[in-house]
């Protein structure tokens, strides 16, 4: 570890803290104020959309009508998608002439792109088409965020409005939020994010794929494409999927340290920004500080971690006779031990399956890092939406226990907390990891479909395996790329997971935002616990910390950590 190593990382960081408060009262004027601040530019074009469709804005929805829209529109989404792969022979924009896709990998690929988890079992460049980067799976990349942003804001409905200010049970309008989301937030930030990446030399161009000559004097084919297009949307929508196979480890996709640091940033822009937002509904900002600073701490101590066992040589090696200056390995020398491990921390933090890096060459404690991020239910800052809404429900939980220790009804922001709120709850911590550790058991004991495309043996590869059950079902996308996924088993698998992972944890939330949202709310009492002090932030990073350890720790003592204490004993897998 070094002084620079830290400044990199301090400085990001800073960013980021800089960006929330301006962007989240940025978004707090898109969603909720009538006219949003580019509404002069883009009015019209938004009630272009909602005459096109059918929509009347005016019309708010309650929460089962919510959720079926949510539904219908991803289900649509998802048919799409699968028809758009299989017959990408049959469309223009195909220069490197690619066939159609695998019945069970276009299926994996439609479910991945619209559970905003972009898990690919496939290499980008050589399997799908310009035609299907752009309409199939860049399109997604915008809609899915989208989908996200628009529950996140109807669970901070849920708490935060009064009677008063609107139909009781109504939580906003779906379709104008999603619309709103992509016209307002994502497409025009995308457009400069995009023209950004290209000035540093990402590819934005129809040619087709350029022929090179290597030192040996092989020909070489380089593809191209609108790469930064989908750079750009793949990090501000935490999406993660790549134009590349190596991700934005591939020097298309992320050229230099400076696009390296606006990917970064970009993680977190929205997901940071939307607490703020968050604290601007409820009236009162420091509701939404005080989960900040609780993201940030989770954050800081898991880059930390992260950072120090990278900026170490493999524990294998401990007591040989070799200088060896930290772990290089799967690691782009351009980027270092220190932006790897924020990159990697960020990406996973989010739900966002980005990589500068590759984990499965992390050392033991360097890839428990991700991995314990995926599971926490990446709501340390966390996707585009999905991170808010994941930690809102562990506010209602952490309400909830602090309510216990005073023997008092639990309320958050003057409505009570009842009984349903946290079944709803439990409900979705109970969903993640049943899917989780259901699979991961799956594959281990099918065999030899689960285990037969393993790289590795031994607790790397349950971590693999732990690892891709974890990544689906949290809707990360990234991967121990030492497991082989496309395979029948792996596809279909994987593709019910981020479909249970996404979905049947989104109702739940969208439950507790159609119960709150009529509650009367009343002053606080003498037995309120104030949810806006840093003691309600203690608490919440205790039970995020505690759910997390207490569902997943047995699986990871037999994953990376026992990994750990064998390497130090000269046994690698």
């Amino acid at each position: 570890m070094t002084f620079a190593g830290w400044f990199s990382i301090l400085v990001c960081l800073l960013l980021i803290l800089a960006l929330t408060k301006p962007f989240g009262i940025y978004l707090y004027r898109v969603f909720e104020t009538e006219r949003p601040p580019l509404a002069p530019i883009l009015g019209g074009l938004e009630r272009w959309v909602y005459r096109l469709s059918g929509v009347d804005p005016s019309k708010e929805h309650h929460w089962t009508e919510y959720a079926r829209a949510l539904l219908a529109f991803s289900l649509f989404g998802v048919l799409i998608t699968h028809f758009i792969q299989r017959v990408q022979h049959l469309l223009p924009l195909n220069p490197a002439g690619l066939g159609p896709v695998a019945p069970d990998l276009a299926f994996n690929t439609a479910v991945s792109f619209t559970t905003n988890t972009n898990w690919q079992s496939y290499a980008g460049e050589s399997t799908m088409s310009t035609i299907t980067q752009m309409a199939g799976l860049t399109w997604h990349n915008f809609l899915s965020a989208a989908c996200g942003v628009a529950v996140a804001l109807a669970l901070a409905r849920g708490f935060t409005r009064q009677r008063g200010q609107t139909v009781p049970a109504t939580i906003g309008n779906f379709w104008v939020d999603v619309t709103r989301c992509l016209l307002h937030v994502l497409l025009p930030i995308s457009f400069l994010f995009a023209l950004a990446l290209v000035q540093q030399g990402v590819p934005q161009t129809f040619a087709p794929n350029t022929a090179a000559t290597t030192l040996e004097g092989a020909k070489q084919a380089i593809p191209l494409g609108p790469v930064a297009s989908q750079e750009s949307i793949k990090m501000l929508g935490t999406n993660g999927g790549g134009y590349y196979n190596a991700n934005s480890a591939h020097p298309f996709e992320n050229p230099t340290p400076f696009s390296n640091l606006l990917e970064m940033i970009s993680i977190f822009a929205i997901a940071a920004a939307l607490t703020y937002t968050y604290g601007l509904m409820a009236r009162n900002s420091r509701e939404g500080w005080a989960i900040f600073w609780a993201m940030a701490c989770l954050c800081v101590a898991g880059v930390s971690v992260c950072y120090w066992a990278e900026s170490k040589p493999n524990p294998a090696l401990a007591g040989l006779p070799l200088t060896v200056e930290g772990n290089l390995e799967g690691k782009e020398v351009r980027f270092g031990f220190a932006a790897t491990a924020l990159f990697a921390t960020l990406a996973t933090d989010a739900s966002c399956g980005a990589v500068n890096g590759m984990h499965d060459s992390f050392n033991p404690l360097g890839g428990l890092v991700p991995l314990l991020n995926i599971q926490l239910g990446e709501v340390v800052f966390g996707g585009v939406g999905s991170g808010l809404y994941g930690m809102l429900v562990f506010v209602v939980l952490s309400v909830f226990i602090a309510g216990l220790m005073v023997g008092r009804t639990p309320e958050l922001l003057g409505k009570k907390i009842e009984a349903k709120e946290v079944k709803l709850a439990v409900l979705y911590c109970l969903v993640f990891c049943v899917a989780v550790l259901g699979m991961t058991a799956a594959a281990a004991a099918v065999l030899p479909h689960g285990t037969s495309t393993l790289n590795n043996a031994g607790p790397h590869g349950l971590s693999e395996i732990l690892y891709a059950a974890s990544s689906a079902a949290g809707n990360n996308g990234s991967a121990f790329a030492g497991l082989g996924a496309n395979t029948l088993f792996w596809n279909v698998g994987l593709a019910v997971l981020m479909w249970l992972g996404r979905f049947w944890m989104m109702i739940p939330v969208l439950g507790i935002a159609g119960s709150m949202v009529g509650k009367k709310t009343r002053p606080p009492g003498p037995g309120t616990f104030p949810t806006d002090i840093p003691l309600f932030t203690a608490l919440l990073i205790g039970v995020v910390a505690i759910v997390g350890a207490l569902t997943f720790f047995p699986a990871l003592c037999l994953g990376p950590l026992v990994e750990h204490f064998v390497a130090l004993h000269g046994k690698v897998y």
